[in-house]
Parts: C-alpha cells; sequence; structure tokens
C-alpha cells in the first residue's frame, strides 16, 4: 500500500492532493490578509518538513498571510516576531527536488512570461465581446482567467527548449540561475536569456484554450503555421 504524504497532523494518499489542499488554502484568501489559526496549523506543517526549518522559523513566527508574488501571483508568506518576511512555496515542499535541468526549464519559462502575458492581453483587446473571448479549441466565450496560452505542436515548450540547447550546444548543469525573492528561477546571463526570448518567438505556435481543456492534440503535430496561430510580436 502506497505510503500517505504526512505534513503536519493532515495526511495525503497522492501528492496532487496535497498540492489541491494548499493550494485551496491559499486561494481562499486576498492578497493581505492573515491565516486564520487553522489554516496556520496547516501550513505550519509545511515549516516542518522544510530542510532549513530553523532559520524558517528565525526568531518565532508571528503569523502568516498572503503575500503578492512575481506577476501578481500569490504565496503564503511567513511573517516573524521581529517583523522580517520571507516567502513560503507550498509546491516546492511537497514537489521533489528539481534538478539542474528542470530548473533551467523553468528559467526559460520564466523568461518569456512578459511576451506570453502580452499575446494573452492583445488577443482580449482585439477579440472580446463583454470581457470575454472564444477559446480556439472548444469556441466557448471565456473570461481572461478561464483561459491559458497553449503552445500548439509540434513546438511544444519542451521541445523548443530541448532545439534551443542543442543548437547552442549548452551544459545545463554550467548555466547560472539566480531566484529573487523565493520566485522562479530566472537565466543570470542577460544575453542566454534574450537570445532564448528571440528562439522562442520565432519557433512558437500559440493558442488561447480553456483551463481545463484535455483533449488530443496529436492530429496538430502534422500542422504547419495556421492563420488561427498567435505569434509575440
Amino acid at each position: 500500500m502506497k505510503k500517505p504524504i504526512e505534513i503536519g497532523t493532515n495526511k495525503f494518499i497522492y501528492k496532487k492532493d496535497a498540492l489541491e489542499f494548499y493550494k485551496r488554502i491559499l486561494n481562499s484568501y486576498e492578497f493581505g490578509e492573515k491565516l486564520n489559526s487553522t489554516d496556520f496549523e496547516n501550513v505550519f506543517g509545511l515549516i516542518e518538513i522544510h530542510p532549513e526549518k530553523e532559520e524558517k522559523i528565525g526568531c518565532g513566527i508571528e503569523y502568516f498571510r498572503i503575500g503578492k508574488a512575481k506577476f501578481n501571483t500569490k504565496s503564503f508568506e511567513i511573517v516573524r516576531k521581529d517583523g522580517s518576511s520571507e516567502f513560503l512555496s507550498y509546491t516546492k515542499r511537497i514537489n521533489k527536488p528539481k534538478d539542474q535541468s528542470s530548473k533551467f526549464r523553468i528559467a526559460c519559462r520564466q523568461a518569456i512570461q512578459k511576451d506570453l502575458i502580452k499575446v494573452k492581453q492583445k488577443y482580449f483587446k482585439d477579440k472580446s465581446k463583454k470581457s470575454k473571448v472564444k477559446c480556439q479549441e472548444s469556441g466557448e466565450y471565456l473570461t481572461y482567467e478561464e483561459l491559458n496560452i497553449d503552445h500548439r505542436q509540434p513546438n511544444t515548450f519542451s521541445v523548443i527548449v530541448d532545439r534551443f540547447i542543442e543548437i547552442k550546444n549548452l551544459n545545463v548543469n554550467d548555466i547560472e540561475l539566480l531566484q529573487i525573492e523565493g520566485g522562479p528561477n530566472e537565466i543570470a546571463n542577460e544575453n542566454l536569456k534574450s537570445e532564448f526570448r528571440e528562439y522562442h518567438k520565432e519557433k512558437a505556435n500559440l493558442r488561447l484554450v480553456k483551463r481545463e481543456l484535455n483533449l488530443s492534440r496529436a492530429h496538430q503535430g502534422r500542422l504547419g503555421k495556421t492563420e488561427k496561430d498567435l505569434t509575440i510580436e
């Protein structure tokens, strides 16, 4: 029988259940709100399994609140008795530590975030009706929050990163990555970051699709660029 994941007094059969549990807590509060006593205990359970537990607790934790991380995303934030604070990632505590290759992929995705946001914003500006646009797969009219940017086959995001590594003859273990204020990994070398952005701009065929959409796109692997595809300007 699979050993449950234990975090504080909670036990989860599957990792996805633990991730969903903490995601629900995170999204049940607004930015700046303090966690109630029950959720304090739940989040403190993440501290107890942290490899740097003593450093995270420091002089003592006063409370947890919902902090605003990069790109206005929510994050649990530790606030200590001396007023110092830092973000706490529940996904990092629940997921296995990432290898350098995974970290580099995250950094590559981080490098293009602003480009993807601009594409999404432009599409809404040009196509929206009553603050909604059509999902480019299902045809449903949906809000900004209900849609994601999707990399259409054959040039999925993973394929683009793999080809970039091959073309540049990169050893990902030698690439310096940065983390700013507990945020995601970023490529330290600005030239390399710019080169990846340009390569991604050239290769990516993008669509705006419903977040929950889980359709097979195997047939699209044979397609070249189409009129529906969105591009980065």
